[in-house]
């Protein structure tokens, strides 16, 4: 994202904004997405009207004040004029800061490495492992870090010659706000030593989440926790105040709100409380754990234990959310709520496709190149596109975008979640070509080495479980994409035929489109359907 499109103000000037609340929709070069403050204040002046479009980065487009009594201030104010007055004094804004340091120490010149936005809807990252230690010489385009994002594991490459001097954030350190300072690299090998004390100030330090304390480590002091948690529920009956961020974080984090002490106003609670919340000790662990303690063979297991994996204790075990798993849950979450979908079904007759296919490996075995039968899916998906434009949309709020190239997102299941890279301008490619995208983009996914690029955007994706045995199911469209196609498995069945046996024996797979009816009526996923399943039950159409 370059510039950004003001879709829609949702608050007025003079209008009171708690922590959390939609402040506007920005129209980015990928999606509509929400604009949210957070902290609570009042809308002194709109900057940017609504509908502007092209707004650069960095550009202020709205005043917020802390208290109402100064809104009146701000009536008169444009953005031209803040421009000017800024512009004026620049030189002293400008300025940049200096490291910081204890008070009477200086530092060597030195670059500050931050945490960039390594994907357009990133907020945070992990870091999941430095490449480079202290010391070590760099080059650009080296290898620093590799950076869990919203979207997958990428790595963090050197723009610049020098030495790692400092280590900032640790390796594991998860929830790194963008912008955060992660190292230092200086100029000099000399001046390496001069940072092994530096300590960032004005920044809230970030730490690697503890370990998990291990669940009888102290049974004794189970009865005096126990009435603890029923006390902090209890506390908290009928309706909980919390603001919309501070919602939506506890869901992402698993939080039960009545849990969670308030501190806004009234005891309103917000994403101070979200963030600071420590649950409280499980009970039934703690009420378990005293009974094997009396027993005198109780010691035996313990030794034993180490050599084998610790059988999991009490009823239940939490497993961290990774940034990938959240943005997936709220993407998909955002999508069933918010797009209407519907869903078309159809069989298709594979007979001719896996003689074909047959025909093809043969000729090609000779490259070590194995054609599928998602190939063949995938080719007859975008062509299908271009003779049924519509399917090949994406819904952006004001505007219906038709697209004019047809770029498949083909679902990857992957240990850290599902990811969805692209054959781009597949309508083009050959099977050959489709084969070799997707068997190279399948691993890197698993590997965990998209680059960006190659699994942001698309305009139609393709979900096939039919390997897995699924004969067929329903797919949750991936926004602004306007369909997604979930591929079943094919399986031998009995059609009526004008034969003597009176039928015929043919492979079928049955497919399902599902559709973002704001976009594509029905009438138009069925002509889609129906151009897909005539590109796969007569395949050499293809090469029309």
């Amino acid at each position: 994202m370059q510039t950004g499109t003001i879709a829609r103000w949702e608050k007025k000037e003079g209008e009171k904004i708690n922590e959390g609340d939609l402040v506007a929709e920005v129209e980015t070069d990928k999606a509509t997405v929400g604009f949210e403050i957070l902290e609570d204040c009042y809308m002194a002046k709109i900057l940017v009207a609504e509908g502007t479009r092209d707004v650069n980065i960095g550009d202020i487009i709205c005043i917020t004040v802390d208290n109402p009594e100064l809104i009146a201030a701000f009536k008169d104010v444009t953005a031209d004029s803040l421009a000017a007055a800024g512009a004026s004094s620049s030189p002293a804004a400008s300025a940049p800061s200096p490291p910081a340091a204890a008070p009477g120490s200086s530092y060597p010149t030195h670059l500050k490495i931050q945490l960039p936005a390594l994907s357009p809807t990133m907020t945070m990252g992990t870091v999941q492992r430095w490449e480079k230690k202290v010391g070590e010489k760099l080059n650009e385009g080296d290898l620093l870090a590799e950076i869990e994002t919203d979207k997958a594991t990428i790595g963090f490459e050197v723009q610049e010659e020098g030495y790692l001097a400092k280590i900032i954030i640790a390796e594991g350190t998860r929830d790194v706000p963008l912008g955060a300072p992660l190292c230092i690299i200086v100029e000099k090998e000399s001046d390496i030593a001069a940072f092994k004390d530096y300590v960032e100030t004005g920044v809230v330090e970030v730490a690697p989440p503890p370990p998990a304390p291990a669940p009888a480590a102290a049974p004794s002091l189970a009865p005096a926790a126990a009435p603890a948690a029923p006390a902090a529920a209890g506390s908290r009956k009928g309706r909980v105040f919390a603001s919309p961020l501070a919602k939506k974080l506890a869901s992402d984090k698993g939080i039960d709100l009545a849990q969670v002490s308030g501190s806004g106003p009234d005891g309103r609670v917000t994403r101070k409380d979200i963030d600071t919340f420590v649950p409280p000790k499980a009970v039934p662990a703690a009420v378990v754990a005293p009974s094997p303690v009396p027993a005198p063979a109780a010691p035996a297991p313990a030794a034993v234990a180490p050599g084998a994996p610790a059988a999991p204790a009490g009823t239940f075990t939490d497993i961290p959310i990774s940034n990938v798993r959240r943005v997936i849950a709220q993407r998909l979450m955002q999508s069933k709520q918010t797009i209407p979908h519907y869903y078309l079904s159809v069989d298709v007759n594979m007979d001719h496709v896996l003689e074909l296919r047959q025909e093809l490996n043969a000729e090609v075995k000779a490259q070590n190149i194995k054609l599928s039968v998602n190939d063949f899916i995938i080719k007859a998906s975008a062509l299908a596109c271009i003779k049924v434009p519509e399917a090949n949309s994406s819904w952006m709020d004001s505007v219906i975008r038709q697209n004019h190239v047809v770029d498949v997102s083909v679902a990857v299941s992957t240990a850290n979640g599902l990811i969805t890279p692209i054959v781009f301008n597949a309508h083009t490619k050959g099977l050959v070509a489709i084969c070799s995208d997707v068997s190279a983009l399948a691993a890197k996914a698993r590997d965990g080495k998209l680059q960006p690029h190659e699994f942001q955007g698309g305009t139609f994706t393709i979900s096939n479980l039919g390997m897995f045995g699924v004969k067929n199911f329903s797919a949750i469209i991936n926004p602004p994409q306007a369909c997604i196609l979930a591929v079943g498995g094919a399986e031998k069945r009995l059609l009526p035929a004008d034969n003597e046996k009176g039928f015929d024996v043919a492979n079928m797979m049955s497919v399902t489109l599902s559709c973002d009816h704001r976009v594509v009526d029905g009438a138009v996923g069925a002509q889609w359907l129906a151009e897909f399943r005539k590109f796969l039950e007569k395949p050499v159409t293809m090469l029309l």
